[in-house]
């Protein structure tokens, strides 16, 4: 997602007490296909589901991203974290493209651009439906996207903490630390919550684009999925910096 400044108030206003994000409990990190069944059938019963993707930081000149290497989905009670490592489940990945390609629900989140490229690139996922809040929350005349933070602020009166310590971290460690289970979690259903939100608050879901058919390439000169990542530039990615 793309990077946000805190909100800006002022100088002498009071601190805005914490937001409470997803608890523990209510996390489910997603490794077999019986866990990806069970994850699928909540998921799609859900009219809409919090969305979001985390990569592995890149530093170097000319280092490519090889994400995403965690997808996170969120329903109003329980968020969903597949991890994707060097091989991942064939099951697994079936279930993720049955669920982002399903046109049953809306998938909302921040900044999402980048997100929906590389999972195309990587995964061959061509997700649909995908509301980016960071561009439907804009008030008119506003220019700029809206972040997870300032809408957290705005709709909830409350402070998103966001660490970029753990943003940081690597995200393709076969074994994720609780911080980081928390983070990703947090980071998909509060978009969904903050999309509840609005809608009650008389919002309105703009008309979707139909998605744009995958490049084709030269017989004898087609590239591996993973290979049309971006190249990143010599300072961290947007995963790195991102507030989401």
């Amino acid at each position: 997602m793309i990077p946000e400044a805190e909100p800006s108030g002022a100088p002498d206003a009071p601190e805005l007490p914490p937001y409470q994000g997803i608890a523990l409990r209510d996390v489910r990190v997603v490794s077999t296909p019986a866990q990806a069944e069970q994850a699928r059938a909540d998921l799609l019963a859900s009219d809409a589901i919090g969305f979001d993707t985390e990569s592995k930081p890149t530093f170097l000149k000319g280092e490519k991203s090889t994400g995403p290497h965690l997808i996170q989905l969120a329903t109003d009670r329980i968020a969903y974290l597949f991890p994707i490592g060097a091989h991942p489940a064939s099951e697994v990945l079936d279930v993720l493209k049955a669920i982002l390609e399903s046109e049953q629900a809306i998938k909302v989140g921040f900044g999402l651009s980048d997100d929906v490229k590389r999972l195309h690139a990587k995964l061959e996922i061509q997700a649909v439906k995908v509301l980016d809040l960071s561009v439907a929350l804009r008030t008119p005349g506003q220019r700029n996207d809206l972040g997870a933070k300032t809408a957290v602020a705005k709709f909830f009166g409350q402070k998103l903490q966001k660490s970029k310590k753990i943003s940081t971290t690597n995200w393709a460690s076969p074994r994720l630390n609780e911080k980081q289970i928390l983070y990703a979690a947090d980071d998909a259903q509060v978009a969904l919550r903050i999309f509840r939100h609005w809608i009650a608050q008389g919002g309105k879901v703009p008309p979707f684009k139909p998605p744009k058919p995958p490049r084709q390439h030269r017989p004898g000169n087609r590239r591996p999925a993973a290979a049309a990542a971006a190249t990143t530039p010599p300072t961290a990615t947007r995963d790195q910096t991102s507030e989401h």
